[in-house]
């Protein structure tokens, strides 16, 4: 609440700037506001009196995210456009996969979108809030969202939203508490002494108007003392119908009130005019979550057992799938086994289809531990489709596990329906399938090859059945070094997959004919990875998009197309944050990481691989990509845990067997070794490689670090980056190329190759070698370039990039990668706030060169 006492608090400059944002709107300029705080703060009450002061030429659309098990998919945005008869609704109701291009479709005339308590929402709703946003510059519309900040860890799935708006239009609206004027203001003609109000309620006006509004002779010690004293004014009856409401966390419809409060609806209204709950067009509802949760806390356990038993009685009697999502979560609350297990699997089969993949997790794990109570073959389908989920959430040996559980229950039922037994053949099968791949994601490579071989001899004869098989090996075969044994089965399978329209297994079979092609060197590799992104588009197969993106960006690296890798990189992460593909965004941001590694800013690279390892608990098998391209970065920075990092990487990319994976691993490893004159490791990383291997493009770049670990002549191919270039210049061993490599070198903070070419020099018998850094490069508390501090000065002045590079002399892309770096090295999301920090930390004093 931000009104207390009829009154709207010190909330006069929130309520401005968002009707700022609707001004700039009406001219043009859609933007997001982010309005944040504290539960009970205020946030609805200051989204309610913009909305109440809108004139009639902008559309109002309003949602609000419920504390539900698993609340139903896309359910604000559902409740904000129902009854507007648009696009958005339009393609919610038929579900045809439209629903990205109709929520922009919705805003091309002037409107207001409210979704309140985002930290609430389910996946979908996430995705479908970040796509609109990243297009908010195309649209008439405000966005607003509510939120409680405190409740947001650095894995909360809104960070994935929130960590895409570096470029969109942002307010940010933080609401603080009130202040102890504005509580003596409040309580002065209350009786209460003003300063132990403050003292207890902090200023949040939810708990301040609670407290006011119990019995003078209680002081309430908490904010549920304080809900619970207005709740006991009430008599009896009424305390009975609130308790009931009290363990629904979603408005209640005013056609279930009647059934629901049995006829006593005189208890509510004496409960409205209480404060206790409140009623709109859309239901009846408890004036704030607080309150719904302070009064559902204090019932004994056994009371909300039976209270939510109602709940699942009512809805039974009415339409259960229609309230599909609540009927579970109220027979969670009551431990309704029996509605439980009958539900559940529905719930969470639709919530994957929707998208709302944390909320399918939620269904299947509240069934897991009565899931022997179903059918064999429900059973089956019900570990299969958790298996997927947990994938999806990144649990990769769980889902491998489950996986494995349903598996072995389609074999049965297999091998007792014999011949008769189709549908079991293509169930398993696709099991199979399932479990092979989620056994390559953890790591288990020997297993996901052992799946797919058996997939593939279950299909034999089945038209149905093959070409998923066919392809799904031939993809092993391509990731773990066999291209050429590959591309038949590619080819084949592509093939049959057009012809049974399977056009996503069909755009799948393109996109490892590409990385085929590049393995073997052979021209089209990369057209052909482009090819299947287009294809995988235009026929909406968005999983084939993603590793698309993901396997291109891949091959990109590898051919050192740094400008064409950043404009993939950027394009894949927009795409598959917006859809919610975890495992394809890890090896995208890597990748990002990597580049950055390659233009010089090791500091940079290092703080976004580390940020990336810490907020992803378990990335399976891409750990090793992680783990590598970190110790890769340190090792290039001399930092002393490069050496572990890259040991356990090496081991874990052995056990995999995975190209990607041997080539990164393999390639720090040796890169290390050559720094720190350890022949003993380059040795053991060959023995792993054959000579032939050494000359694939995919090995090529570890072949000349082996050779300089090895003092061999290392040869020609160096990538086109600051780093390599030094390597190169100084592997000429002439003295003026060494010791530019040596200024290159001491630049970037790669002392280890730089004390390699002092050495050299040495023995050249150059007497005046530069030592290294100033003492001012090294002397800033963030670790920032001179010329990153030299951007940072400008940014502080609110000068754009092209402004920047004017004045410093160099190109606006250059600029672009400064303030890339900046901001990931000072772990901002905004310019402002980049300006906001460093004044902060006087980072612009240390800049100790003129800006030219």
């Amino acid at each position: 609440m931000g009104i207390v006492r009829g009154q709207l608090w010190e909330r006069d400059p929130a309520v401005g700037e968002l009707l700022d944002a609707v001004d700039e709107m009406r001219a043009g300029a859609g933007s997001l506001v982010l309005v944040t705080g504290e539960a009970g703060v205020g946030k609805t009450s200051v989204v309610r009196e913009v909305l109440g002061r809108l004139e009639g030429d902008v559309r109002v659309l309003r949602g609000a995210c419920d504390d539900m098990l698993a609340p139903p998919p896309l359910q604000p945005l559902r409740d904000a456009v129902r009854g507007s008869g648009g696009p958005l609704e339009q393609a919610l109701a038929n579900d045809d996969g439209s629903l990205f291009e109709a929520i922009v479709a919705e805003f091309t005339v002037p409107a207001v979108l409210v979704i309140e308590d985002v930290h609430w929402a389910d996946d979908s709703t996430l995705d479908l809030l970040r796509y609109l946003a990243r297009r908010l510059q195309r649209v008439q519309a405000v966005v607003v969202l509510t939120y409680r900040a405190d409740e947001i860890d650095p894995r909360h799935p809104l960070r994935a939203l929130l960590g895409a708006l570096t470029d969109v239009p942002v307010r940010r609206i933080a609401l603080e508490p009130l202040s102890v004027d504005a509580v003596k203001a409040i309580a002065a003609d209350s009786g209460r002494d003003a300063g132990e109000l403050f003292r207890l309620t902090g200023g949040n006006p939810f708990y301040l108007t609670e407290a006011l509004a119990g019995p003078t002779d209680v002081v309430p010690m908490t904010v549920v003392d304080a809900t619970l004293a207005r709740l006991h004014t009430l008599d009896p009856e009424s305390v009975t119908v609130v308790e009931q409401l009290s363990v629904i966390p979603t408005p209640v419809a005013l056609h279930h009130i009647d059934r629901l409060v049995d006829g006593r609806l005189d208890a509510i209204t004496r409960a409205e005019q209480r404060g206790v709950l409140e009623s709109d067009e859309n239901g009846v509802r408890f004036r704030h979550e607080l309150a719904r949760q302070a009064v559902e806390q204090a019932l004994p356990a056994i009371r909300r057992r039976a209270l939510n038993s109602s709940i699942v009685r009512l809805i039974l009697g009415c339409d259960a799938r229609g309230e599909l999502y609540a009927l579970v979560h109220h027979a969670v609350k009551a431990g309704d086994t029996e509605t439980i297990v009958r539900y559940a699997p529905e719930a969470a089969a639709k919530a994957t289809k929707a998208g709302s993949h944390r909320q399918a997790l939620a269904h299947y794990e509240a069934l897991i531990p009565y899931a022997d109570q179903l059918p064999p073959l429900n059973r089956a389908q019900v570990l299969a489709g958790y298996a997927w989920e947990l994938h999806i959430a990144h649990r990769f040996p769980e889902a491998m596990e489950r996986c494995r559980e349903a598996v072995a229950l389609f074999e049965e039922l297999a091998d007792q329906d014999g011949a008769t037994g189709q549908q079991d053949r293509v169930l398993l099968t696709e099991a199979l399938i399932q479990l092979s791949r989620h056994s390559y994601l953890a790591g288990e490579t020997d297993a996901a090859l052992a799946a797919v071989d058996r997939a593939l001899s279950v299909a034999q004869g089945n038209e149905e059945l093959l070409p998923a098989a066919i392809g799904c090996h031939a993809m092993m075969l391509v990731l773990t070094g066999s291209p050429a044994e590959a591309i038949p089965g590619l080819e084949q399978a592509q093939a049959l997959a057009l012809l049974a329209g399977r056009t996503d297994l069909a755009a799948l079979c393109l996109n490892y004919l590409g990385l085929a092609w590049c393995d073997l060197d052979q021209p089209g590799g990369l057209e052909n990875l482009r090819i299947s992104i287009d294809a995988a588009l235009a026929t909406g197969d968005y999983e084939a998009v993603a590793r698309g993106y993901t396997n291109l960006v891949e091959m990109l690296y590898r051919a050192g197309r740094w400008d064409e890798l950043e404009a993939t990189v950027a394009a894949g992460l927009e795409f598959t944050r917006e859809r919610g593909f975890g495992s394809h965004i890890y090896n995208l941001e890597t990748h990002r990481a990597l580049l950055t590694m390659r233009r010089g800013d090791l500091g940079a690279a290092e703080a976004h691989l580390r940020w990336l390892i810490d907020t992803v608990e378990e990335p399976g098998m891409l750990s090793v990509l992680s783990a590598a391209s970190l110790g890769r970065v340190l090792a290039r920075r001399g930092d002393s845990d490069a050496e572990q990092l890259l040991a356990d990487a090496w081991v874990e990319a052995r056990q995999q067997r995975s190209v990607l994976g041997l080539a990164y691993a393999a390639t720090g490893y040796a890169e290390w070794a050559w720094l720190n004159d350890r022949p003993d490791i380059a040795e053991a990383v060959r023995t792993e490689f054959s000579a032939e291997s050494l000359a694939t493009p995919a090995y090529r770049e570890l072949a000349r670090y082996l050779a300089l670990a090895e003092s061999t002549d290392a040869g020609d191919g160096w990538e086109d980056t600051p780093y390599e270039q030094a390597i190169a210049q100084a592997e000429t061993g002439e003295r003026d190329k060494l010791l530019e490599a040596l200024q290159t070198l001491l630049h970037l903070g790669a002392t280890p190759a730089a004390a390699l070419v002092r050495a050299r020099l040495k023995k050249l018998g150059v007497v005046r070698i530069p030592r290294g850094l100033q003492a001012s490069s090294r002397s800033n508390p963030a670790g920032l370039t001179d010329r990153q501090l030299d951007v940072l000065v400008h940014l502080t002045e609110g000068l754009t990039n092209a402004e920047i590079a004017e004045k410093l002399v160099v190109s606006v892309r250059t600029v672009d990668h400064h303030v890339s770096a900046i901001l990931s090295r000072l772990n901002t999301p905004t310019r402002r706030e980049a300006a906001r920090h460093a004044k902060t930390l006087n980072l612009t004093q240390h800049s100790h060169r003129q800006p030219a």
